[in-house]
């Protein structure tokens, strides 16, 4: 896995995949930022998000269950000190389906967190607290 991050101007960069995707980062004007794009830190936090909900979608369509929906709603807290590290992460999701199994939602969450999500696995191994909900809506 590659990716390139070029600076452009102030604390503006435009980050490209190896895939050949491109995001813009940017700060804040307070720290010379024009705020054109995500921080960095809030990139780590949605890849986290995409790299689970990847992980839901595929444990329920794999097991045929009939997920129409998917929303990963994530929230963090950061160390006060520098490095501004994540110390608690928590992850809701929002799944909808018809005929959705409770157990059959846990059972994937729990899947990606302890065995799949490498986002997730590595922020606990380096000491992030994450935690997870979800919430079934019937479609």
């Amino acid at each position: 896995m590659k990716a390139t991050v070029k600076w452009t101007d102030g604390r503006q960069f435009v980050a490209e995949s190896g895939s050949g995707h491109s995001v813009v980062i940017d700060g804040p004007p307070d720290h010379g930022g024009q705020n054109t794009g995500p921080r960095p830190m809030e990139l780590m936090l949605m890849g986290l998000g995409g790299c689970t909900s990847f992980d839901i979608l595929n444990i329920l369509e794999k097991a045929r269950a009939p997920v129409t929906d998917c929303v990963a709603s994530l929230e963090a807290e950061r160390a006060d000190t520098t490095p501004s590290v994540f110390t608690k992460i928590h992850v809701h999701f929002t799944v909808s389906g018809k005929g959705l199994k409770d157990k059959q939602v846990a059972r994937a969450v729990e899947l990606s967190a302890e065995k799949y999500c490498s986002a997730s696995i590595m922020l606990v191994k380096g000491g992030v607290d994450i935690t997870h909900s979800f919430t079934i809506v019937e479609a």
